[in-house]
């Protein structure tokens, strides 16, 4: 069905371009301005889709026209979009990882036999420790620090176990306990940095299930989590060291 526009405003007189257009019913605009044909231009545009096109208009366009008020609307993102950031990466991921408890973990098979014997034998080789193996070898960074409780929960006691296994394929695993996250007053939930340009946050319910995976691509709300990472980096032990 076509869309009907309404004209928002225009700074060309009577030309017609540029102009900025609402779509009625919906958060969207349109922009009209003159098309960048220049490949070289055009290559330096992030995850351009082939559908998509990129148009240039003058600053005092949007100054004008451009919607003032900041309205908060989160961006969710699908599991496998998420999933596909660590392959398309390029240069860094890094999470902090607060909880005292995942749910997923307790699911799987390896839980168990932690619960039995307190270690696992973890599989190196499968999909996941195979991608991370390979990102890693590009020169990709993969860090993380874990929030311990003092003592840590059976939870967080399985993760410095898997620990093992993410320093295996590539990872750098770093510890910080509670009362150190709390003093350098870290967020409270968990998230991802990749590229120091874009964030993950993670969202869990009270039963630890993770639900929705926001994308933040704000600077001033990605540069808060930037600090905060650099404060738990800075503080961090390794994690084979924690309790020494």
């Amino acid at each position: 069905m076509t869309r009907r526009l309404w004209k928002v405003g225009t700074n060309s007189g009577n030309n017609g371009c540029p102009t900025i257009y609402s779509v009625p019913g919906t958060d969207q605009f349109v922009v009209q301005g003159d098309r960048v044909t220049d490949p070289d231009e055009l290559g330096q545009l992030e995850h351009l889709a082939p559908e998509e096109g990129a148009v240039t208009v003058p600053r005092e366009l949007l100054a004008t026209f451009a919607p003032k008020e900041a309205v908060h609307v989160p961006q969710v993102i699908s599991a496998e979009e998420f999933g596909r950031m660590f392959a398309t990466l390029k240069h860094s991921a890094w999470r902090l990882e607060t909880r005292r408890r995942y749910a997923w973990d307790e699911q799987q098979p390896e839980y168990a036999q932690f619960r039995a014997e307190g270690r696992v034998d973890w599989d190196l080789d499968d999909p996941w420790c195979l991608e991370r193996r390979e990102q890693s070898a590009l020169g990709k960074r993969f860090e993380r620090v874990r929030v311990v409780d003092e003592p840590p929960t059976e939870g967080q006691r399985y993760l410095l176990d898997n620990a093992r296994r993410n320093t295996a394929v590539g990872e750098d695993i770093r510890v910080l306990t509670r009362s150190q996250a709390e003093e350098l007053g870290l967020p409270r939930e968990d998230f991802w940095v990749f590229d120091s340009r874009v964030v993950a946050l993670l969202h869990f319910d009270d039963a630890d299930e993770m639900g929705d995976i926001e994308l933040i691509t704000d600077p001033v709300q990605v540069l808060r989590y930037a600090q905060a990472r650099e404060a738990a980096w800075h503080h961090a032990v390794p994690y084979d060291q924690h309790g020494r």
